[in-house]
């Protein structure tokens, strides 16, 4: 694998960040936020990041590429994906 290819771009809340090839959405989000995760809000406002990592509990959930309800702790980063956590910038 080449050094170009090892890593590239993609929008999380409108702010463009290099991530590692082979990284889930919800650990580029962490690096996005300064190693916390928040994905989405509860009914009474507080803040919900993933809990289980394998896609059970749906605390993860972000919009993809337009697609809303995506879990992120299992979906695989792609260069120009453009996620958008619940509460965050277009």
């Amino acid at each position: 694998m080449t050094a170009a290819s090892s890593s590239f771009a993609l929008t999380i809340n409108a702010r463009t960040i290099d991530v590692p090839a082979g990284v889930t959405v919800a650990a580029a989000i962490a690096l996005a936020c300064d190693g916390v995760a928040l994905t989405r809000c509860a009914v009474g406002g507080a803040a919900r990041a993933p809990l289980c990592g394998m896609g059970v509990c749906h605390e993860c959930r972000v919009t993809i590429d337009g697609r809303a309800h995506q879990l992120s702790c299992q979906t695989l980063c792609a260069p120009g994906m453009r996620v958008q956590t619940l509460g965050g910038a277009a």
